[in-house]
């Protein structure tokens, strides 16, 4: 049995992607799609056809909506594919505005299921700001369900799980990557591998939290460097997972151990814990990597879908 197979014993396996004719081969449950993936997908020959028929199917809406309806086109086109869920990304230059975030959400909602497809199967992604997250706990108490992502902290998980939100996304290789620049010449790739990679161990804690708590959110590892942090985290509830490093997975047969489980978590001696804003800000303020990781992935997302919309605009 290949590695692939084998971490879908334990965990449910979902393709991080926008390019949905990929996602045949190795038969995830889900897909996740993200500004830079959908703007990477968009500028590839076999999509420009696709974009194009959407652009000139909406010409005169205001630019925002358009974006959308290209966004829930992508994400139709997945759910053909898929048999579980997509995740659509908000905005991200709406990071901090809740009103307009719900607003937005409801919307793509809506195009969604104008096409007949159900609040089941769609996720919408919000980053997992105060105000995000606030926007999220309004959004699932109307049945629309969210993916948080750009989380890097304990505190955004816990106030994610306060908030009712149904997925979190915490991000294992970026937060990898901070440790490994801020560690320089003195970084230990051989002792910071595996369960001791920063961004496994992150996770860990975080799905420990959850189990023990009884706490509904899923947890889905995201943004892998190597199939070594993948490995490390069989069992987490779900798990994304790029095509190159899903085809990795598939070309092995090397074994793999469940490595997070629910039972164990529920022994483990912890505290809960609640934040309000005031003490959720101060916790994000205090994490150097979750502070500056969580405003460049807003600033890199927004930049992407400022590009976006420069190609909409010379479709228009």
């Amino acid at each position: 049995m290949n590695q692939l197979d084998q971490l879908k014993q334990y965990t449910t396996v979902v393709a991080d992607t926008g390019n949905f004719k990929q996602l045949g081969a190795f038969a995830p449950r889900d897909a996740t799609t993200n500004p830079s993936l959908i703007l990477k997908a968009v500028q590839q020959p076999d999509y420009a056809p696709l974009l194009a028929e959407t652009v000139a199917a909406h010409k005169g809406r205001p630019m925002d909506e358009v974006v959308d309806e290209v966004l829930v086109r992508f994400g139709r086109e997945i759910l053909k594919v898929v048999p579980g869920r997509v995740s659509t990304e908000v905005d991200a230059r709406l990071s901090f505005d809740t009103a307009c975030t719900v607003q937005r959400a409801r919307r793509i909602m809506t195009m969604y299921e104008a096409a007949g497809i159900g609040r089941d199967r769609v996720l919408i992604k919000v980053a997992a700001t105060w105000e995000g997250i606030q926007a999220a706990r309004i959004l699932e108490h109307e049945g629309i369900h969210c993916n948080l992502t750009l989380l890097f902290s304990f505190c955004q998980a816990v106030a994610c799980g306060d908030a009712g939100v149904r997925l979190i996304s915490p991000f294992v290789g970026r937060i990898y990557d901070w440790y490994k620049k801020s560690a320089g010449s003195g970084w230990d790739e051989a002792a910071n591998a595996g369960v001791n990679d920063p961004g496994v161990k992150s996770v860990t804690q975080i799905y420990t939290y959850y189990k023990k708590f009884d706490i509904d959110t899923e947890v889905m590892g995201a943004s892998f460097r190597n199939v070594g942090q993948i490995v490390a985290l069989a069992g987490c509830d779900l798990l994304t997972i790029s095509p190159e490093l899903l085809a990795q997975l598939q070309a092995s047969e090397a074994p793999i151990e469940r490595r997070l489980d629910p039972q164990a978590a529920r022994q483990s001696a912890i505290h809960a814990v609640t934040y309000n804003e005031a003490s959720f800000r101060y916790a994000l303020n205090e994490d150097a990597m979750a502070t500056e990781k969580l405003a460049e992935g807003i600033r890199a997302f927004a930049a992407d879908a400022v590009k976006l919309d420069k190609i909409i605009e010379g479709l228009k």
